[in-house]
């Protein structure tokens, strides 16, 4: 599965996630999922989230067109970074080895 990572820095949380928001529709029929959005402790204007790509063609495409561009400025993005990411193995945490105690 591949998903879309992105970062953006922007200069006001509820001003970015409105405009955001209202671009859902459009995520969507860019083969784009979102499963989470997450604010940077200390820094809320400091805005990660998380895509699920259904279609890497149509994502491609669409973070490529001006448009997005415009939205971003829009939106009140200072800076961002995105990211094409594979799972490429599944990790499992395993519980730390019991030790017996001394009698």
């Amino acid at each position: 599965m591949t998903n879309l990572l992105c970062r953006n820095r922007v200069s006001d949380f509820s001003q970015w996630k409105a405009v955001f928001a209202s671009h859902a529709q459009a995520h969507r029929e860019a083969g784009l999922q979102l499963r989470a959005l997450w604010r940077a402790v200390g820094d809320p204007d400091n805005i990660f989230f998380l895509f699920e790509v259904t279609d890497a063609g149509l994502a491609r495409a669409f973070i490529s067109k001006p448009a997005a561009t415009e939205a971003a400025a829009a939106s009140g993005v200072l800076e961002g970074e995105y990211h094409f990411i594979e799972s490429v193995a599944a990790y499992t945490i395993q519980p730390p080895p019991t030790t017996s105690s001394p009698s």
